[in-house]
């Protein structure tokens, strides 16, 4: 179904009525072979003997941790990290000449089940059928064709998403040494179809099936992590070769902060944040659904880092949010071009399913095809005056899960808030880092110009300068 997340959807939980130690290690049977992958084979073959190890860790023994030799500054197993750009055969690509087939044409071609396994190359190593074919919008006006354009070039390549994997590889083998039972999952941008050629890699480290206090356990498991990161690098031994700066960020979900050396791609590692699993395969249905979300969003998220707008850690922000705002804009409209996927879909996307059946739910979802034929050009200048005159910040919840505005809710987590965007699945507000009065009124101040100036000159340039971001990618 999704050829580059079978180790993200589907830890092997059982029912929550079970209660086994070992619940990692019960592999559902009715898997069908092509959503195994080689490392998920070796995966299910954990080591449970080292407890040992685990607990003198747990006590904070560090001395405990064997002694591993060093190796050439590449990853453990020596596996070469892929530079290249995606291959020119990858038939998601569309050449330039081929975008004067009609907008209704292209469309019609979204007829498979599967059609979402076309979107991202499979995994060397998984051994998954080739891509359907997929399309992009026709771009006929000169704003469309910038939006294209910056798509193509800033979109997450095979390349990227490959060296993710190889990392996350890696640190699961050392991660397992001293919590045995765990996985660590690829989630976030890597994964739901928004990311771009500067996306940073987001982890979820599962260490067991029940919730985890985000406040004391989790930290304390990451302290732990950290620890780990910190000795393997003071003693220049496995982990040293492409870890590097390791630090825990104590924030309401706490992450251990860290760069691989060999990618040069900047992780975040969190513990239990399961909802991240959940949100990723939600939102990457969005972004295959319908041909013009995935070019509408990256823009955004460019536009919203190039004005300083998208950094929650500095009271902006997040790309997260931004997402959701988009696909809230989208289905807003008079005309939707987006559902409300958990409405109409409530059972594949049920906020209690259990993790290993997440990334099947949405196989069984059609495209979307909305009445709506708004250009790229339309649907962005549409999307700045929405936010700049038509939503009111004050009074209204930004909802994918109803797609609609609500009105603002009275609990803690809404109250003297500027800016409220509901998570879709566990109800907390996405945008709760905009604390800010000032900042606020920068962000509104930021739509407000952009709209105007792509109104007025229908340029991607007066709010985006395509070229440079193109070549910072």
């Amino acid at each position: 179904m999704f050829p580059n997340s079978s180790n993200l959807g589907r830890p092997p939980f059982p029912p929550k009525y079970q209660q086994h130690n070992n619940f990692f290690n019960e592999l559902p049977l009715n898997i069908p072979p092509t959503l195994l992958s080689h490392q998920q084979l070796i995966d299910a073959q954990f080591n449970f003997q080292n407890a040992a190890l685990s607990r003198a860790l747990l006590s904070g023994n560090l001395s405990a941790l064997p002694a591993v030799s060093p190796q050439p500054s590449t990853y453990r197993n020596g596996s070469p990290v892929p530079t290249s750009a995606a291959p020119t055969s990858f038939r998601g690509r569309k050449r330039l000449s081929e975008q004067n087939v009609s907008y209704d044409v292209k469309r019609q071609r979204f007829h498979s089940p599967h059609y979402l396994i076309g979107c991202v190359p499979p995994l060397r190593d998984a051994p998954f059928p080739d891509p359907i074919e997929t399309t992009l919008p026709v771009a006929k006006d000169k704003l469309s064709q910038q939006v294209l354009e910056l798509f193509q070039a800033c979109q997450q390549q095979t390349c990227d998403l490959n060296k993710k994997e190889l990392c996350r590889t890696e640190l699961q083998k050392e991660i397992q040494r001293i919590f045995p039972q765990s996985r660590l999952f690829l989630v976030g941008s890597s994964l739901n179809g928004f990311g771009t050629r500067s996306s940073d890699g987001d982890l979820c480290l599962v260490v067991k099936e029940e919730p985890v206090n985000q406040k004391t356990e989790a930290r304390h498991i990451l302290s732990l992590v950290q620890k780990l990161f910190c000795t393997k690098l003071c003693k220049s031994q496995t982990t040293a070769n492409y870890i590097e700066r390791p630090q825990l960020i104590r924030a309401k979900v706490p992450i251990v902060k860290f760069r691989d050396k060999v990618s040069c791609v900047e992780f975040d590692l969190n513990v239990n944040n399961v909802v991240g699993i959940r949100n990723t395969f939600l939102l990457r249905t969005y972004a295959y659904i319908e041909n013009r979300v995935r070019p509408l969003v990256l823009v955004v998220k460019k536009w919203a880092s190039f004005r300083d707008i998208n950094d929650a850690s500095r009271g902006t922000l997040s790309s997260y949010s931004l997402v959701l705002m988009v696909l809230h804009y989208l289905q807003t409209l008079p005309e939707p071009i987006l559902p409300s996927l958990q409405k109409n879909y409530p059972e594949s996307f049920d906020p209690t399913m259990q993790l290993h059946l997440v990334h099947q739910a949405p196989c069984t979802i059609p495209p979307y095809l909305s009445k709506n034929g708004s250009t790229l050009g339309d649907l962005l200048v549409g999307f700045f005056k929405y936010y700049a005159t038509e939503f009111n910040w004050s009074r209204q919840m930004i909802s994918i899960r109803e797609a609609k505005a609500l009105p603002r809710p009275d609990g803690i987590e809404w109250r003297n808030k500027f800016i409220c965007i509901e998570e879709p699945f566990d109800g907390t507000n996405t945008a709760r880092a905009v604390h800010e009065k000032q900042k606020f009124d920068i962000i509104k101040d930021e739509f407000l110009k952009s709209w105007q100036r792509l109104r007025d000159k229908r340029d991607l340039n007066c709010i985006l300068p395509v070229r440079a971001t193109i070549q910072k990618r």
